[in-house]
């Protein structure tokens, strides 16, 4: 399905691989958390020693910055492990590898009473398009992780600063326990200010590519999948159900936040495509350059006076 869905994806897109890139991996829960443990040592590992100042740690900072980075890192895994229906993991090699989780798949399949093909060929169009987004657009990647870099680069390496923010978190999240229209997420415990200029950046490249997915999933679906429409309905329901715990833990992990993104993208494609068409949208992957700014995503109108000029392009076909 993952072939069947990359030629889809191709033919609406009209991008395609521009590097080889290996086979999927149908993996288990076990298997997805030890690929992710492989990409996160490449982005714990510096952090903790920006943590310590690039210098042995003293035993304060070495407990701390150990135990919070790991205990972060397994929460967020032992969460998602079990709901997460594919990954397209790009820290462990390049060009970056699609995990599909079997038994995820296949457990919200049954529960939506979807049929098995076609949810299956729903999920893989889009975790193929995420694929596609980064082999059809090489520098992708290495933009990607110079960001993630970036943001560890702006750690602040003085234990003061670092025990500061702890005692400011554990006040921060439990008002975030109390208060249900709270939007804090771990990552606002350890943003400096250097971090939320790049986390900005990466928000913006993030809901891009989610929504990117989305719509093309919506796009292509009608023509290929044909219970979609039950499936997108069935599927939306359980993204907002959830318990007052689970929906403390999925805002607490940042869940939440992914979630807006996929809706928040999307709409931002579909008014780009809707202007400019899917060639003209395309321009969004010429160079880091073309990608939107987070000002943007709301505001469709300002990406294309800007990448395209004041009148913009007319439409495409498609």
């Amino acid at each position: 399905l993952t072939e069947e869905a990359a030629r889809h994806v191709a033919d609406y897109t009209g991008l395609r691989a521009q590097v080889s890139h290996p086979p999927v991996q149908v993996v288990d829960r076990r298997d997805w958390a030890a690929a992710n443990i492989a990409g996160l040592r490449e982005v714990i590992g510096p952090l903790v020693g920006r943590l310590a100042g690039d210098k042995r740690p003293g035993a304060l900072t070495e407990a701390i910055g150990s135990r919070l980075t790991g205990v972060q890192a397994g929460t967020v895994l032992a969460y998602l492990s079990g709901r997460v229906l594919g990954q397209y993991e790009v820290f462990s090699g390049d060009p970056g590898q699609l995990l599909l989780v079997a038994p995820n798949i296949v457990e919200v399949e049954r529960k939506l009473g979807a049929d098995p093909h076609d949810f299956r060929l729903w999920v893989c169009l889009h975790e193929v398009t995420h694929r596609t987004q980064f082999t059809a657009v090489p520098w992708m990647r290495a933009y990607f992780l110079g960001e993630v870099q970036a943001f560890v680069d702006a750690s602040s390496g003085a234990e003061d600063a670092l025990l500061d923010r702890l005692r400011r978190g554990v006040g921060t999240l439990a008002h975030a326990i109390r208060d249900p229209e709270s939007r804090t997420s771990v990552l606002d415990l350890v943003q400096t200010p250097g971090q939320r200029a790049v986390l900005d950046r990466l928000t913006a490249l993030m809901t891009l590519l989610e929504g990117h997915a989305e719509f093309v999933m919506d796009g292509v679906g009608p023509q290929v999948i044909p219970s979609v429409d039950r499936i997108r309905a069935a599927f939306n329901r359980r993204r907002e159900a959830g318990n007052p715990l689970e929906k403390a833990i999925r805002r607490l992990l940042g869940v939440d936040v992914k979630m807006r993104q996929y809706a928040e993208g999307r709409k931002f494609v579909h008014g780009v495509v809707e202007r400019v068409g899917m060639e003209g949208f395309n321009k969004v992957f010429g160079s880091p350059l073309t990608l939107p700014r987070v000002e943007e995503l709301g505001d469709p109108d300002a990406w294309v006076a800007r990448v395209h000029g004041p009148a913009g392009p007319l439409p495409s076909a498609g």
